[in-house]
């Protein structure tokens, strides 16, 4: 099942434990490329927040919106521990969807 145009939760972090972004989208894949290519600006661009920690999967919008209010409430230890639950090493979960490996954390030429 691709998991494109299908509502997602997601989780972003700058480096392992580092900064954390929770979105939604309807299209994974688009975007995580556009984080990436820093069109998003804001918040994600600021503070290089690019790799996909964590995301779940979900049958409609409604559901995935009230699932990230509920994660972006939570303590920030509780959303260490559904992490780490899941992806211990932190590990860059954008690469198995087809997606180039981050470059070390602050080598990042921005380009």
């Amino acid at each position: 099942m691709p998991i494109d145009r299908e509502p997602c939760v997601y989780i972003l972090a700058s480096q392992p434990r580092g900064t954390l972004y929770v979105g939604v989208t309807s299209d994974l894949a688009k975007r995580l490329w556009q984080h990436r290519e820093g069109i998003t600006g804001g918040f994600v661009a600021r503070y290089k927040v690019h790799r996909l920690v964590r995301f779940e999967m979900f049958g409609d919008m409604e559901q995935a919106i009230l699932r990230e209010k509920q994660l972006k409430n939570w303590h920030r230890q509780w959303k260490l521990n559904l992490i780490e639950r899941d992806n211990p090493h932190w590990a860059d979960l954008a690469v198995g969807l087809g997606f180039d490996p981050l470059a070390p954390h602050g080598s990042h030429d921005g380009s």
